[in-house]
């Protein structure tokens, strides 16, 4: 999946080996309500558009993975994933290291220290997390097609033709990753839980107002981490040759050896693809041809008019024509 200016796209392998293609417009959400556009705030509307635009994706893919004599997901089944995922996602990655802590409240207390503890517990089930699923088939194949979206964003920030032999050459890593901004998420949780708790103590009780307290206090700020995560991702991009930003940008590289894979070219021509839908025309002329067997249905959105992101949580509405679009992770 990429995204860009105007639209953002998702292209899918059939099993018949056709590429399926769509094109839909971004939301316009930034320009009716331009408080929006300023810094803080702008994380957050990207944190939910991303999110609201990865689903959209997910179900795009799981129709057109189906072959076509078996009954496609419907949007309810597709729906009730999709809360179940959310559920676990909160239970695993916010209760759990809560629910885990508060039984050695006593000696943690509720200060900075058991913010500190909480994050790390939180980060470390993270790494295990993504290590485990990353030994499963399914999931290493979508690794891998994160990292055919890594290959031509490289290749295209460096005046290549979009041919998947020329962008199986690149590197598989991306200094502007989604993984990044998680990497950043995490960090900074540690010191504005920390602060928030210092502010707003816990209230006095045995563990379940402690795991209450602190589950509530991590759900009302994810807003504000995400937001300042978004403005360190930002500063990041602009400032790639800064040491001390390269420096700051590499545990999320790190994590991107976990979260990619070494695709096929097969790969490389679905990312391709969808990185072709989203840059104007006239941007293309003498770097892209018409790939084989691919075949564009479904919703095909107007050609873009303006150039594509530089990232995976965006750039906002006046983003550079010359910036590669964000990837779909």
């Amino acid at each position: 999946m990429m995204r860009g200016a105007d639209t953002w796209a998702v292209a899918a392998r059939r099993p018949s080996g056709e590429i399926y293609l769509e094109r839909h417009p971004v939301s316009d959400f930034p320009e009716r309500y331009p408080a929006f556009r300023k810094p803080m705030l702008r994380g957050v509307y990207v944190l939910f558009d991303a999110m609201a635009i990865g689903v959209k994706a997910l179900g795009i893919a799981a129709r057109q993975a189906v072959p076509d004599d078996e009954q496609p997901l419907d949007g309810r089944a597709l729906g009730g994933s999709l809360v179940l995922a959310a559920v676990f996602f909160v239970a695993i990655f916010i209760v759990l290291p809560n629910a885990a802590l508060a039984l050695v409240r006593g000696w943690l207390g509720d200060g900075v220290l058991y913010h500190v503890a909480e994050g790390l517990l939180r980060i470390a089930i993270f790494l295990g997390y993504l290590s485990l699923i990353s030994l499963m088939g399914d999931i290493r194949r979508v690794f891998m097609y994160h990292g055919a979206e890594h290959k031509t964003i490289a290749a295209w920030e460096h005046g290549e033709p979009l041919e998947p032999s020329v962008v199986d050459r690149y590197p598989t890593l991306h200094v502007r990753c989604g993984t990044n901004f998680l990497v950043m998420v995490m960090v900074l949780a540690l010191f504005v839980y920390s602060v928030a708790g210092a502010v707003v103590p816990a209230p006095d009780g045995g563990w379940l107002a402690a795991v209450a307290y602190h589950v509530l206090l991590r759900l009302l700020l994810l807003p504000v981490v995400a937001g300042l995560a978004y403005e360190g991702i930002r500063l990041g991009a602009s400032r790639e040759d800064n040491r001390l930003v390269r420096a700051l940008m590499l545990p999320g590289l790190w994590l991107q050896t976990v979260t990619t894979r070494q695709p096929t070219e097969d790969q490389i021509e679905v990312a391709i693809r969808a990185f072709q839908a989203v840059v104007p025309s006239d941007q293309l002329d003498g770097r892209a041809r018409d790939l084989p067997s691919t075949v564009i249905v479904g919703v095909d959105a107007a050609q873009p008019r303006r150039g594509p992101l530089s990232d995976d949580v965006g750039e906002g509405a006046n983003a550079g024509a010359s910036r590669p679009p964000a990837d779909g992770h």
